[in-house]
């Protein structure tokens, strides 16, 4: 017969945490809420580290290239979806990267014998409002000036009116020579009032432009998570089929760190996917693996040597996979299972793998509880989907707003490659759910709003970083009474009075 554990399977809202002594210094503007997203060995920095411990799903309704850039911008780390072509969800990745950077390569570039209908062409497909002016039109040609908004009025010029009758000429412009610092480019865009400044080579040639708005966006995100070139962090999801054509694609584009993307990651497959990855980028090219349950399929991932190590099966909002397979495990007790394997792995390695935990968040204290568990970071779908920066549509059902929230499992998704088990390459039945989220507004408020509840409840238990809360914090099993019991109850709340005079 089966093997049989005797423990029950929990989730998260069976627990709560016990509040421990909070020293004078406790307060949540000391709270640090760094934490690896990859693996390093004992007494080493990992390569990757986020500034708060939050990912987004690899959902084609949750991680798309506005997401990345939003996400990034608090520090955090968006895996854009890979249920799509190679080449779109490159570009996606691609434009994550490009969205800021102290020194960007001009990626929109003209002729000075183009027209005016170019310079709107390339403006309505980009969004760009600062054009370079080249010889040849390369992102690397002579510069010859640059063409803002401010220099042409589409509805009193011809169309064909030649680019360098309206640009701003060379001989006009401020620029900077090529080995100008970031910082100094700074201060030449501020005491000159520009929005961009061109870097140019001894020979002319273009090489960046640095754009005051990066300045003032850095500022307004001090938790923004950028890379060794000052361009936003971006992750990107990977399956276990077409991996040796889409890697590569990825990592050219930019990806700072993969993920594979299956509903259960005990398998074989897994382990060819990191292996090929080893044998072509060895440990330059960092992935993520999963998802398991338990000790065993942790092991099992970090001997293949992935990166870090997601936990969770059937606890997503729109997961059925319980349902429809029987299979998966509470998410509470899986990640604790797993989260003990992790630190018993790292004890006889030195080797420590972060612990991803990925669906059963219902509510904000939730993370708090993940991350008391054991968890480095936790991944979440539906949280994100409520967003504006989510890819997918807001309506309006009955005066509410809604988005639209799919699974990757769902017919409208159709990731055959996520549930596919080595057999036909076809979704056999479903594993997903196609649904409604409430709108809530942007990413930027609700992470700051999330957070400061994370911060707050780590306050209470005396903890500054979430090492400490997992060495502080004490958790206790809830009765279905004290559930009750923790809401608002015996009284009648102000918002249902208008309720009661219609009845």
């Amino acid at each position: 017969m089966a093997t049989i554990l005797d423990e029950q399977s929990r989730t998260f809202n069976e627990y709560l945490i016990i509040p421990g002594y909070s020293s004078s210094e406790c307060i949540p503007a000391n709270v640090s809420l760094k934490t690896p997203l990859v693996k390093f060995s004992r007494g080493e920095e990992p390569a990757l580290t986020m500034n708060i411990p939050m990912v987004s799903a690899i959902m084609q309704s949750v991680s798309g290239d506005r997401l990345a850039v939003a996400l990034a911008m608090e520090g955090g780390v968006s895996f854009i979806f890979g249920s799509q072509s190679i080449a779109s969800q490159a570009a996606m990745v691609q434009r994550a990267k490009s969205f800021k950077a102290g020194f960007v390569r001009s990626d929109s570039n003209v002729r000075p014998d183009q027209t005016l209908a170019d310079i709107v062409a390339i403006t309505a497909s980009t969004g760009h409002s600062t054009i370079a002016v080249t010889e040849d039109g390369t992102p690397e040609g002579k510069l010859m000036g640059l063409v803002t908004s401010r220099d042409y009025r589409v509805s009193r010029m011809d169309p064909n009116t030649p680019v360098h009758e309206f640009m701003t000429p060379m001989e006009r412009l401020i620029w900077a020579p090529e080995g100008t610092s970031l910082r100094e480019a700074n201060d030449i865009i501020w005491d000159h009032k520009l929005n961009a400044l061109p870097i140019v080579s001894k020979e002319g040639k273009l090489c960046h432009i640095v754009f005051r708005k990066d300045y003032d966006l850095h500022k307004q995100n001090p938790n923004e998570l950028l890379d060794e070139h000052k361009r936003y962090v971006v992750g990107a999801g990977i399956n276990t089929r077409d991996y040796a054509e889409r890697v590569p694609a990825l990592i050219e584009a930019g990806a700072d760190v993969l993920c594979i993307d299956s509903s259960e990651g005990f398998s074989e497959w897994q382990k060819r996917t990191i292996d090929w990855i080893r044998s072509e980028y060895g440990d330059r090219v960092k992935v993520g693996a999963g998802n398991v349950v338990d000790a065993d399929g942790f092991r099992y991932l970090a001997d293949c040597g992935a990166d870090f190590v997601k936990v969770g099966i059937g606890g997503g909002s729109i997961c059925i996979t319980r349902e429809t397979k029987g299979i998966g495990r509470g998410q509470a007790t899986a990640l604790i299972d797993v989260c003990k394997e992790r630190d018993k792995y790292f004890e006889e390695t030195g080797v420590y793998v972060p612990v991803c935990s990925d669906g059963g968040i219902v509510y904000d204290h939730h993370i708090t509880l993940a991350l008391a568990m054991g968890a480095d970071f936790v991944m979440l779908g539906r949280y994100f989907a409520r967003f504006d920066e989510s890819p997918t549509n807001k309506i309006s059902i009955n005066g509410t707003y809604y988005k639209e929230y799919w699974g990757e499992g769902s017919a409208r998704a159709r990731n055959w490659q996520r549930y596919d088990l080595g057999g036909d390459r076809k979704l056999s039945f479903e594993e997903g759910v196609d649904s409604y989220v409430p709108y809530a507004g942007s990413l930027k408020d609700n992470v700051q709003l999330t957070l400061s509840k994370v911060r707050s409840t780590m306050c209470n238990c005396g903890a500054l970083t979430i090492r400490e809360l997992q060495q502080k914090a004490k958790l206790t099993l809830v009765s279905s009474v004290s559930i009750v019991e923790g809401g608002a109850h015996d009284v009648i709340q102000k918002d249902n009075t208008a309720v009661l005079g219609t009845k």
